[in-house]
């Protein structure tokens, strides 16, 4: 099985954003990127969608949405300052769908760490700019390989 974490996409800077950042949307280059995930799943079939329900993270799913026809199912595990077992348990739940799941630079490093600690290869270090996904496959709910696919724009 296969399961996709992705950083949300490019959004502009946090610092010239006046009101909550919760509500903070995709840039022109984000929404790009967004569109560029299509590609990075290729051929596989999604089953499930999971993401901050930060509007950033919500707007970069919208084209896997769609390509799927799947809503997308906003969990605040995936939020910024989110507590990392239960985003880490979440993940790995994602197998049964090959499901994608979208979260934000202060979430993905731990989760990352955690899954090399529990088994995963990787093809590099373990980085995560904005609109980058690691394609992780699972085998008997665990994994064993990572493969860092960064942003497209």
């Amino acid at each position: 099985m296969t399961i996709f974490l992705t950083r949300h996409a490019h959004a502009g800077k946090r610092s010239e954003w006046t009101t909550d950042d919760r509500l903070r949307p995709l840039s022109q280059r984000g929404k790009n990127q967004a569109v560029g995930l299509t590609k990075v799943v290729g051929e596989l079939v999604v089953g499930r969608i999971v993401s901050s329900p930060y509007v950033r993270c919500l707007q970069t799913m919208e084209p896997l949405a769609e390509k799927f026809k799947l809503d997308v199912a906003e969990s605040d595990a995936f939020a910024e300052g989110a507590d990392g077992a239960d985003a880490y348990q979440l993940l790995l739940e994602l197998d049964e769908h090959d499901g994608v799941a979208c979260s934000h630079g202060d979430l993905i490093p731990t989760l990352l760490r955690r899954l090399v600690a529990d088994g995963m290869d990787t093809d590099g270090p373990l980085i995560d700019q904005k609109g980058s996904t690691w394609i992780i496959e699972l085998r008997n709910g665990r994994p064993f390989n990572g493969r860092y696919v960064p942003p497209s724009a």
